[in-house]
C-alpha cells in the first residue's frame, strides 16, 4: 500500500477527489498526513472529514524556505510517504524537497502547460482568446509548472464562457485525471525520459 501526503492551501477538492477515489478503491493506497501552510485552509477540515491526519507547518515560525522544508520533510518521513501530490499547494517547491523526493512530487495546473504557467491560469487563458483550455499533472521539478506532464485534458471554451464558468469545466476534468495520473505512480506504469513521460501497459 502506498502511503500518500497531499499538501494544501485551500478549499481542496481535489483532495476531496483524491480520497473518494480511495474510498471507493480506484486507487490502492491511503492518504497518511494532509499538510498545509494555512492554519484555515478548507482542505484540513476536508481530511479530518475522513479521519486522515493533519498538519499545519506554519512559514511564518521559519527563517527560510529551507528549514521550513526540512520540517515537511521530517512529517513526510514520520508519516513513511512515498508519493506526494500537490492539491492547489500555493508555495513554490525548493530544493530540499525535490532532492528528497525526485520524480515522487505530482502537481495538477488548470491549463495545458506548458502555455498559462503560475497563478490564475484559467483566466490568462480566458482573456488571451484561446478556444481551447484545459489542465496537465505533471512531475515537480526545478521550473515553475515545468516539469515532465504525466496527463493532459482538453476543455472546449464556449461562446458563452466567462473566465469563471470556464474554471469550474476545467475543475471538473481536474478531479478526473489528477486521480488517473496518481493510479499510473502507483501501479509504476511510467518512465521518464527526458521531458517525456511514457505510460507503459
Amino acid at each position: 500500500m502506498v502511503n500518500i501526503a497531499v499538501l494544501v492551501s485551500g478549499r481542496g477538492s481535489n483532495l476531496q477527489s483524491i480520497i473518494d477515489n480511495i474510498e471507493k478503491g480506484y486507487l490502492k493506497a491511503r492518504i497518511a498526513v494532509v499538510i498545509s501552510d494555512v492554519g484555515s485552509a478548507y482542505a484540513l477540515e476536508r481530511a479530518r472529514n475522513h479521519s486522515i491526519e493533519t498538519i499545519f507547518v506554519d512559514p511564518k515560525k521559519f527563517s527560510s524556505r529551507e528549514s521550513y522544508e526540512e520540517e515537511v520533510v521530517k512529517v513526510l518521513k514520520d508519516h513513511d510517504v512515498q508519493l506526494v501530490l500537490l492539491a492547489g499547494y500555493m508555495r513554490i517547491i525548493g530544493k530540499t524537497l525535490l532532492l528528497k523526493y525526485k520524480n515522487q512530487i505530482l502537481n495538477i495546473h488548470p491549463a495545458l502547460l506548458p502555455a498559462f504557467p503560475g497563478l490564475h491560469a484559467q483566466k490568462q487563458a480566458f482573456d488571451h482568446g484561446v478556444k481551447v483550455a484545459g489542465c496537465t499533472v505533471h512531475f515537480v521539478d526545478d521550473k515553475l509548472d515545468g516539469g515532465p506532464i504525466i496527463l493532459q485534458r482538453c476543455v472546449e471554451v464556449k461562446e458563452n464562457d466567462t473566465a469563471e464558468s470556464l474554471a469550474n469545466r476545467i475543475l471538473e476534468q481536474e478531479h478526473k485525471i489528477y486521480p488517473e495520473a496518481v493510479k499510473l505512480v502507483i501501479e509504476n506504469r511510467l518512465r521518464i525520459e527526458g521531458r517525456k513521460v511514457k505510460i507503459i501497459n
